[in-house]
C-alpha cells in the first residue's frame, strides 16, 4: 500500500551542473549519489530528493519542495548572506517581517527561487 511507502521530491534542472553548484554554495548540500538520471540528496533529518536534468526546469509556478527548519529567520539570514534572494506573494492571511512571512498558528516561511528557476520554501511548519 502507499499508506506503507516513503515518497522522494523529484526537482527538476535544466542545466544540472549549474544546479549542483548552487545546491552546494548557496544551500551547503552535497550529493549522497549519483546516477545517469540525476543527483540524489539525503538531508540528516532523515528525507531526500533527486535533481534531474530536464527542459522543464522552472515552469511549475508554485512551491516545489520544502525544508521544515528550527528558525527560518536563521536560515533566512544564513542563505541571504550565501547570495539568496527571497520571494514575496501575496496570499491570505500572511504578515510579512523582512523576508519572512508570517503565517498565524502554521508558523513562519520564506521562499527563493533555486538556479533552475524552481520555488523553494523553508519553513518552521511541524509536517502533520
Amino acid at each position: 500500500m502507499l499508506t506503507d511507502s516513503n515518497v522522494m521530491a523529484n526537482i527538476p534542472a535544466a542545466d544540472l551542473e549549474r544546479a549542483r553548484r548552487f545546491y552546494a554554495d548557496k544551500l551547503g548540500l552535497e550529493p549522497s549519489g549519483e546516477d545517469p538520471g540525476g543527483l540524489l540528496y539525503t538531508t540528516s533529518g532523515g528525507t531526500s530528493f533527486h535533481l534531474y536534468e530536464t527542459e522543464q526546469a522552472g515552469k511549475a509556478g508554485h512551491t516545489i519542495a520544502q525544508f521544515h527548519v528550527a528558525d527560518v529567520r536563521k536560515e533566512t539570514e544564513d542563505l541571504r548572506g550565501k547570495g539568496v534572494s527571497f520571494e514575496h506573494y501575496e496570499m491570505p492571511g500572511l504578515t510579512w517581517d523582512g523576508d519572512v512571512a508570517g503565517m498565524g498558528e502554521t508558523g513562519h516561511a520564506a521562499w527563493f527561487k533555486d538556479s533552475e528557476d524552481n520555488i523553494l520554501c523553508i519553513d518552521d511548519a511541524v509536517p502533520a
